[in-house]
């Protein structure tokens, strides 16, 4: 009997929340790591965040909201909210899964979410919840609301490109933290 080669999966032109998800989960399960739905929420705001303002693009179209936590998509939350505070356990993404996503995307993609492990990855939910909360981004959406009342405002794409873009290196192609300044 013959073999059919399939093409490998490909994820289509519109990248969503979602998928930027499943990919920091399959990188914490090749590594051995965990994660949280509060820094799952985080590495992909990073991701969309960095994405415009080196690209001047978004990845995805959802909005992040600024709830007292920091950024949400509120439909990324909503998938993984059984977890509440413990880890998300996601045994179908593994290393086989993450170098399926990753070859799904762009090289730019990639380059970005490569950044973002660097960055990121490693903090724990609660320093990158105190690194969102210093930054204009969610301080802008918050307004007056008080740091333990709940939001839904958006947290608008323009001032996350104006913000993030400050520390993009004049190449374009790589970012300096706002942390590290």
């Amino acid at each position: 009997m013959p073999v059919i080669a399939l093409p490998p999966l490909r994820l289509p032109e519109a990248t969503s929340a979602d998928q930027i998800a499943d990919y920091f989960m399959a990188f914490a399960n090749a590594t051995g790591s965990l994660i949280t739905n509060m820094k799952l929420q985080k590495l992909v705001f990073y991701t969309q965040a960095w994405h415009i303002a080196v690209f001047n693009q978004e990845i995805f179209e959802e909005d992040f909201q600024a709830w007292i936590h920091g950024p949400v998509v509120p439909s990324l939350y909503e998938r993984y909210k059984s977890f509440q505070w413990r880890p998300i356990i996601r045994d179908d993404l593994n290393e086989g899964s993450l170098r399926t996503l990753e070859n799904a995307f762009s090289t730019s993609m990639q380059e970005i979410l490569a950044d973002i492990i660097i960055e990121y990855f490693y903090k724990d939910a609660f320093a990158l919840e105190q690194s969102t909360h210093s930054e204009a981004p969610w301080r802008i959406a918050r307004g007056g609301v008080a740091a333990d009342e709940p939001s839904t405002n958006v947290i608008d794409k323009k001032t996350i490109h104006d913000y993030y873009s400050q520390f993009v290196k004049s190449d374009g192609q790589e970012f300096q933290s706002s942390q590290g300044l």
